[in-house]
């Protein structure tokens, strides 16, 4: 695996090292070690997938308070999907920045997201699925959620007139939301 920084940190792009033949070609996607040797979160407690019918479609901006955060690993399996992070960490230097990638089938790319960013993705092709990894188990009163195009943050979504359901229309700007 090859595993590239992004500009906020702790949060890395990581690409499959492809075996070549006249089969096909074969990749490792995950190994707990190589995880680790990065420093990244290796624990898996659960992993999910979202179909999406329609291009256009946006869900975010998601994350899981504390002492519920969690980190994931992302991967689009079909179709294509322009993956979004925001660094929400108290911290941080680089807090309300976002940064975005395209992950697709195609590509084979995921992306890690470590514990303290909001999390969401806009679909690029009809009939998208992505899988996630995540580091701890799903914990409802933890949810929480920022506004997708909070002027703050200033999120630079490649498609106009998302398709939202109302709560993710709806959560908060940012002074609101953490």
């Amino acid at each position: 695996m090859i595993f590239t920084p992004t500009p906020l940190a702790g949060a890395v792009m990581i690409d499959v090292e492809r075996i070549d033949d006249e089969r096909g070609f074969f990749a490792r996607s995950f190994a707990v070690d190589e995880f680790e040797a990065q420093g990244l979160d290796a624990r898996v407690a659960q992993c999910n997938s979202s179909f999406n019918r329609k291009r256009g479609i946006l869900r975010g901006m998601h994350w899981q308070a504390d002492p519920h955060g969690e980190a994931k690993l992302v991967r689009c399996v079909a179709g294509a999907i322009y993956d979004v992070i925001v660094d929400i960490r108290q911290d941080s230097a680089t807090r309300w920045q976002w940064t975005g990638v395209e992950l697709s089938a195609q590509n084979r790319r995921a992306l890690y997201i470590p514990i303290g960013f909001a999390h969401g993705f806009q679909v690029l092709d009809d009939n998208t699925e992505v899988f996630y990894q995540m580091s701890v188990p799903f914990h409802g009163p933890s949810g929480r959620g920022l506004r997708f195009d909070d002027p703050r943050v200033g999120i630079a979504w490649p498609l106009a007139n998302p398709i939202m359901n109302e709560r993710d229309r709806v959560f908060p700007l940012l002074e609101d939301a953490t």
